[in-house]
């Protein structure tokens, strides 16, 4: 599913139109994303948390050349989905 099957389908079961979904899922990704930039974890009951994790440098090598290399410390978001979400599917 991309992300125009996605805001079909939540303009469907929210009996919106597909421009107010449009707006409401890019509104929370923004949100997401802000929040995350701003050092904030978010959670969201029964479904997942979002949050920040920063990765260390470390060191790597280049595969053609096989010279070490120092790879740069770098933050990646990360989601943990919720025990309710995992449940809908066992």
């Amino acid at each position: 599913m991309n992300k125009t099957e996605l805001i079909k389908l939540v303009a469907q079961k929210a009996e919106l139109s597909q421009k107010d979904a449009t707006a409401a899922v890019d509104a929370l990704v923004e949100v997401i994303a802000e929040s995350l930039k701003a050092g904030d974890k978010v959670a969201i009951a029964n479904f997942a948390s979002f949050e920040l994790k920063e990765k260390p440098a470390r060191q790597g090598f280049n595969p053609v050349t096989k010279q070490p290399i120092t790879i740069a410390a770098s933050k990646a978001p990360v989601c943990k989905f919720g025990k309710g979400f995992k449940d809908l599917f066992n």
